[in-house]
């Protein structure tokens, strides 16, 4: 259980984290090549320097960069995340709309790469050597080598492209009315991208799992519980799985910060009208507001896996108790 002050703890190290990584995301976007002056109104713009004037002040960019960021800060205390120079909307609502959209593709794809490597990583654990094993082994080496631009387009040119089985990316159907997409319209247009994040997210977890594995097989307990007469399912269930299942959610809760990033290249690539593609549109234009509104939404989101992991801990291994380090 955690308690009062583990739980201040926590609170106090999420604000730390929140701060610093807003002041990061700051520096790193003001400091970037790309003006979002230029960028707002195009760089073929034949705008005067009066018009251009109007523009840089109604969005504060005539403002030194500290005086932005504190403006940025006091208007955040009072939860009001700024608009967006790129989609010219309410921060808030831009990050609402397509982190829910994002989210669905998120949690299918962590639960099957978590389920899949899990499982995979066990079976070549116990075939260590076999063929099985082997291919297992090539396969997620050649995955955590390939960026996940390069699978996607792959996925895309075989599936949507050669074989005509799934469309070339969005949402939903285009030409659609809202009112008219179906379930089944969106669960169509989810498959391949979540084939994508998935096999991107299954090469660590599987190697990983099937590591530990094969440490416990070959430890001094596991040769006595045999001389014992167990058999291979009962050492896996009474064993295997109690030794091997802290680490292994300790991973894959720790997998979100990855994920967020592997997410932003599939969306891109499948045109899926997620918080990968307003980031990735965000860069591009120098919006800051955006840029980091989603930063502080990552972090928490980041940060929350790390939380429930160590929550997870108590419920998978009753000797292990709550007020761990969740950053």
């Amino acid at each position: 259980m955690l308690t009062a002050k583990s739980t201040v703890g926590i609170v106090g190290r999420m604000l730390i984290l929140l701060v610093l990584i807003s002041i990061l995301a700051f520096m790193l976007v003001v400091n970037a090549p790309i003006d979002p002056l230029t960028s707002y109104i195009g760089a073929e713009s034949t705008l005067s320097q009066d018009a251009r004037d109007e523009i840089a002040e109604h969005w504060g960019l005539n403002k030194s960069a500290p005086e932005r960021y504190l403006n940025w800060a006091k208007n955040i205390l009072s939860g009001d995340f700024g608009m967006s120079i790129t989609y010219k909307r309410p921060v808030i609502s831009i990050i609402r709309e397509r982190f829910s959209a994002s989210i669905i593709l998120m949690a299918l794809a962590w639960m099957l790469s978590g389920i899949l490597g899990f499982a995979i990583g066990i079976i070549a654990g116990l075939r260590r050597g076999g063929v099985f094993d082997r291919l297992v082994k090539l396969f997620c080496l050649v995955l955590q080598s390939s960026p996940t631009f390069w699978i996607g387009l792959l996925i895309l040119s075989v599936f949507a492209v050669s074989l005509g089985w799934f469309p070339l990316g969005m949402a939903a159907p285009m030409g659609k009315l809202a009112a008219e997409v179906t379930l089944g319209d969106r669960i169509y247009h989810l498959i391949l991208p979540t084939v994508t994040l998935t096999i991107v997210s299954i090469g660590k977890i599987t190697l990983y799992t099937r590591q530990k594995v094969t440490e416990i097989m070959r430890s001094d307990f596991i040769l006595f519980a045999r001389a014992r007469g167990l058999s291979t399912r009962k050492l896996v269930w009474q064993h295997v799985m109690r030794n091997i299942s802290l680490p292994a959610v300790t991973l894959q809760f720790s997998s979100f910060s990855e994920l967020f990033g592997g997410m932003a290249l599939a969306e891109t690539v499948f045109s899926y009208p997620g918080i990968g593609t307003a980031t990735t549109a965000a860069a591009l234009g120098g919006d800051v507001p955006l840029l980091l509104g989603i930063s502080l939404i990552s972090a928490l989101f980041v940060f929350s896996g790390n939380l429930i992991a160590n929550i997870l801990y108590g419920v998978v291994d009753p000797r292990v108790k709550g007020g761990g380090n969740y950053v």
